[in-house]
Order: C-alpha cells, then sequence, then structure tokens
C-alpha cells in the first residue's frame, strides 16, 4: 500500500496538468475577452480596424506565452496562496520582436520587462528593470498605463514630438491578467503598442492645404464670371464695345478653370496608379521629337528658337506614352512661358551606361532664372515664384508636381539646376528599358 507521502507523490503530476489546463483555459479566456473588447472599440468607432488587429495578435501572443512565462521568467509575479511564479522575458521579447511597431511589456508595477528594437528607436532609454516612466517622457503615456493597471481597460493616449522633427504617435496600453486563480485583482502583465501617426498627419495637412489651395484658385476666375455677367446684366446692358471686351475675358477665365479642374483630374488619376509601373517600351526620342513639333506655333508667337540633340537611334524605356507626352509638354511649355526673355531654349537627350544606365532629358532657357529659395518648392502644388505672372500666363501651378508624379511612378526622377539672370535647366532622368540595357 502505499503511503500517504507515496501517494501525493502519484497525484502531483496528474494535479500539475490540471492547472495547467486550467490556466490554458484562463489564458484562452483573457484572449477572447481582448478580443471581444476591441471589436466593441471598433464598433463604437474608438479604434480603427488595424490597431484592433495588433491588439488581437498581441493578446493570442500574450496567451500562448502565458504558460511559458509563468514558469520561467526571470522576476516574480504573487500566486494563489501566498507563493510566486517565476517570469521569463525570453519567449516574450521573441514575440514581441515579431511585431513591427513599438511594443513594451512591463509588469503590474510598471516595470520594464521586455521591449523590441522599433520601441528601442522611439524610446532609447528604456531599460529592463527600469520603470517606463524613466524612458517615456510623455505624461499622456504614463496616466494611460496607470488607468490601464488600475482599471484592466485598454486605454489610448496620443503625444507627439517636436526634436529633430514634428512627428506624432497613439498609443494603446493593455493590461493583462494571464492566471485566473490568481490572488489580487492587478494584471500580469501590461503592454504598450506605439503607432507613427506623423504619415496621417502629414496627408492631412496636404489635403487642407490642397481644398484650401484649389478653392482659391477657382474662385478668382469664379468672382470674376460673378462680377461681369452682373455688369453685363446692368450698366453694360446696352454697350456693345463693352460686352464684346467683358465676353472675351470671361471665355479666357472660364478656360483657365477648365484647365484647373482638367489638371486636378490628371493628378488624381496618376496619384491612383503611382504604384503601378509601366512595361511598355516606348521611344524617348520620339516623344522629345513629337512634343518640339508640337510646341513650334507657340515657340514662334513669343519668338524663341527650338532646337533639339538627339541620337537618330531609339532610346527605349518602359514608360506610359502619353503621361511622358504630359512631361515634356510641360516643361516645355514652362520654358516657352517663363524664359521666353532669353530667345532661345535647348532641349537634349542622352543616353548614359552607368549602375543602373538612364537616359537623361534636359529642357534649357536663357531667361531670368529662379532664385535658388525657390527650388525646392517648384514641383509642390500650386506653388508659383510669380503668382501674377504664372495667372497671367494661363498657368495652374500644377504642372510641375504633374510632372514629378509620373515620373515617380516611372521610378524616374527631376532635377532642376538655375542660375539667376542665366536661365534654368529642367532634366529628367530615366532608367532604360530591360532590353535596351542589354543592347
Amino acid at each position: 500500500m502505499a503511503t500517504p507521502d507515496t501517494a501525493s507523490e502519484q497525484t502531483r503530476p496528474h494535479d500539475r496538468g490540471a492547472a495547467r489546463l486550467d490556466r490554458v483555459a484562463g489564458a484562452r479566456l483573457v484572449f477572447f475577452a481582448v478580443t471581444a473588447v476591441l471589436v466593441v472599440f471598433v464598433a463604437t468607432g474608438a479604434l480603427s480596424l488595424t490597431h484592433a488587429a495588433i491588439g488581437v495578435a498581441v493578446a493570442a501572443a500574450a496567451a500562448l506565452v502565458g504558460e511559458a512565462a509563468r514558469q520561467h521568467r526571470p522576476g516574480v509575479v504573487p500566486e494563489a496562496g501566498g507563493g510566486t511564479v517565476a517570469l521569463a522575458s525570453g519567449p516574450i521579447e521573441a514575440m514581441l520582436a515579431g511585431l513591427p511597431d513599438p511594443v513594451v511589456a512591463l509588469d503590474r508595477d510598471g516595470i520594464v520587462i521586455a521591449f523590441n528594437p522599433p520601441a528601442t528607436a522611439l524610446a532609447p532609454a528604456l531599460r529592463l528593470g527600469e520603470p517606463a516612466s524613466f524612458a517615456l517622457r510623455m505624461p499622456e503615456v504614463v496616466a494611460a498605463i496607470r488607468r490601464a493597471i488600475a482599471s484592466g481597460e485598454p486605454q489610448r493616449a496620443e503625444f507627439s514630438e517636436r526634436v529633430p522633427v514634428d512627428r506624432w504617435y497613439e498609443a494603446y496600453v493593455t493590461a493583462l491578467r494571464l492566471a485566473r486563480d490568481r490572488i489580487g485583482t492587478g494584471p500580469d502583465l501590461v503592454l504598450m503598442t506605439f503607432h507613427d501617426l506623423t504619415p496621417l498627419r502629414r496627408v492631412e495637412e496636404m489635403r487642407a492645404d490642397f481644398v484650401a489651395n484649389a478653392s482659391h484658385e477657382l474662385r478668382t476666375p469664379l468672382a470674376t464670371l460673378t462680377g461681369f455677367i452682373e455688369t453685363l446684366q446692368g450698366s453694360a446692358r446696352d454697350d456693345a464695345a463693352a460686352r464684346e471686351r467683358f465676353l472675351g475675358i470671361m471665355k479666357q477665365q472660364a478656360f483657365r478653370m477648365a484647365r484647373l479642374i482638367d489638371d486636378l483630374l490628371s493628378l488624381s488619376r496618376i496619384e491612383l496608379n503611382v504604384h503601378v509601373r509601366p512595361e511598355t517600351p516606348v521611344d524617348l526620342a520620339a516623344i522629345v521629337r513629337q512634343v518640339t513639333d508640337a510646341m513650334q506655333m507657340l515657340a514662334r508667337e513669343r519668338g524663341v528658337e527650338v532646337s533639339v540633340a538627339a541620337p537618330s537611334q531609339p532610346v527605349m524605356v518602359a514608360g506610359d506614352r502619353d503621361e511622358l507626352v504630359r512631361v515634356f509638354e510641360n516643361l516645355v511649355e514652362n520654358a516657352l512661358k517663363y524664359g521666353a526673355s532669353g530667345k532661345r531654349i535647348e532641349i537634349a537627350l542622352a543616353r548614359h551606361d552607368g549602375r543602373p544606365p538612364d537616359a537623361s532629358v534636359s529642357v534649357r532657357d536663357f531667361g531670368p532664372g529662379i532664385p535658388p529659395e525657390h527650388l525646392p518648392r517648384l514641383t509642390e502644388r500650386f506653388y508659383r515664384v510669380d503668382v501674377a505672372q504664372s495667372r497671367a500666363e494661363g498657368g495652374t501651378g500644377l504642372g510641375l508636381a504633374i510632372v514629378k508624379h509620373i515620373l515617380a511612378r516611372h521610378q524616374g526622377r527631376l532635377a532642376i539646376d538655375s542660375t539667376l539672370g542665366k536661365g534654368a535647366v529642367f532634366t529628367v532622368h530615366l532608367p532604360l528599358a530591360s532590353r535596351e540595357r542589354g543592347g
């Protein structure tokens, strides 16, 4: 017959197995509870679907490592009956390392027990075994940690950094209880996930600026049209000479609005497909000659001589022919409008056998040139060096922005060089087509 001690030894494996099953069930319960909370947050609009997915992934990983964490991690967490269980940082660090966003794991006292490399980049002062508040000098985040530990509810906080550049972040703090049978109500683990809001904020600012600029550009011709219509309906009703003059101006303003709308639609289409690189081989030399021939009438009207230097053999690039025609039309038209005082424009096409090989097309005018402080901003939407001259020439302020986005889709680039009094050079660089590289 087995002694009481022997019987106790025989039943321990079964007890340990049952306890382990209970803890696994508890981990699953935590996972489903966290998932349910996140679903509620998404349904109420308080949480984006992306962040909810990250939260579910973190909860699932925490549930999977919960048992290992209870048995192996350095540091202790009180258990039922006054005992302690060791917690291992290894499994948690391995789990956090697979997440793209910065993530920090804390114990119930706010002490750092694990973090991943992106978190180090965000907060270089993070140290294992030290309070998170030492490294995270963001009052909003520290307050969110305290609220999460006290309430057990997920918390969200936004904060910004002004040095070295403006950046915006949001932090999600989730308190996890991994052991159902532990005495006390505090969490076993606190996970902090950080998400960089900077791209979204900058897009929001760009959108706001774009709407404001577009509204302003449309408001001016609309105000002109309205004013002339009211004049024609009033004092100039029977004035034939005034009517003819006003109708000419109104036609010009209507064309300006139509061109602005066309440019806005073109820019939207290009941005929509900017990630899709064209693969059709096209002859860049033929495109340059086509554009030059089409611009000869405008050049003669302004008394400008246009010369082209291009190789006789084709220069093949992978691209959208219509979009590349638009690029060189915009560049040559700008040279004719703003560099006409130089009376000469030179267009040069060259092939470069570098690594990787590419082709370049330069459009050079000999006009007044562009002040250096304007060069970095020339490709911004609605940016103009001389607003009055641009509007007088019928410009929309979108031409170079369209050029930039078309070249981005073609994996090309635009270089701008200018010296005051000596004109400006706009150079397009495009990679050669695959078959051209091997030729």
